[in-house]
């Protein structure tokens, strides 16, 4: 089969053919679309926590069918996606609505949960919750105004810069910002931080008594250290969520929020946002879409 393979840190995709993935215990699927996700350019520049053995073949969210032909989407454990074929843990693969295209299927899993269970289990957003998102027209961002509305509260934006303001707003954002120029006297309940360094240490002094932070990435920069105190005193709460994790540790809460967002996507309260859809053989341009933030939504490449 043909994949993309990452020889070494910093190095270039290297469209190769490789053997087929045959793993015990593990279900195949043809690859139809894969997600980028910013934690693969991470690993690519050798900065991300959890760094894999290479070469390997990245790509963590799929969409594809079966052998038999069933429609489906999937968690890939980290790797494996940017390819033909992919080997699957079969409590990983669920089904496709037969409503959404390969693209949206590459696009759902990962953003969406990320989204939905920080916001339910942790932070508990419900009708009247304020909330404000950073990196909000992306993959991430874009899922979690869309769970923020669903679950009734309101929801501000901020973004890298002015052309995506409009997106933002039309998927449900009641003001969107660029970083710059975020009121400084916005108080909100929740701010959902994909993007870390600077603007998650400013996170705290835009927080209303019992409000939270939810620390998803860092994109942008290590986290800097946050002292209990600080917290303390002023009433607030630091949440951190990691999917990967979370997978192992609790599979049966991942599959219950599962069956929560295909019930919303469902009655159209959420739609993934695909920004692009990129043959495999382009796919260092695909990569430099998201690396450079200038995407919107899921950069997704079709093998």
């Amino acid at each position: 089969m043909r994949a993309a393979l990452l020889r070494e840190v910093d190095g270039p995709f290297e469209l190769a053919d490789v053997p087929d993935p045959a793993e015990d215990g593990k279900v195949i699927v043809r690859v139809r679309a894969a997600g980028i996700n910013f934690a693969d350019v991470l690993i690519r520049r050798g900065s991300y926590p959890q760094m894999p053995e290479l070469p390997a073949v990245l790509g963590s969210e799929i969409a594809g069918e079966l052998e038999d032909g069933t429609r489906v989407m999937a968690i890939t454990s980290g790797a494996g996606g940017y390819a033909e074929l992919a080997a699957v843990d079969r409590a990983q693969v669920v089904p496709l609505p037969d409503h959404a295209s390969f693209a949206e299927g590459a696009s759902f899993l990962l953003t969406f949960l990320t989204a939905h269970i920080p916001l339910t289990r942790q932070a508990r957003v419900r009708p009247g919750t304020t909330m404000l998102v950073y990196a909000a027209a992306g993959g991430v961002g874009s899922a979690a105004i869309q769970v923020a509305r669903a679950l009734g509260a309101r929801v501000f934006a901020a973004v890298g810069s002015e052309e995506k303001l409009d997106v933002c707003r039309s998927l449900g954002a009641e003001e969107a910002y660029v970083y710059a120029a975020i009121p400084e006297d916005l108080a909100v309940d929740v701010v959902y931080d994909p993007v870390g360094g600077e603007l998650f240490a400013a996170s705290f002094a835009r927080l209303r008594p019992l409000g939270t932070v939810i620390a998803i990435g860092s994109a942008a920069g290590a986290w800097p250290v946050i002292e209990p105190a600080r917290l303390v005193g002023r009433n607030i709460g630091l949440a951190g969520f990691y999917l990967g994790r979370l997978l192992r540790l609790d599979p049966v809460l991942v599959g219950e929020a599962v069956g929560e967002l295909l019930g919303l996507w469902q009655t159209g309260a959420l739609k993934p946002l695909v920004g692009a859809e990129i043959p495999l053989e382009e796919i260092e341009r695909a990569h430099e879409l998201v690396e450079s933030r200038r995407s919107v939504g899921k950069v997704v490449l079709i093998p």
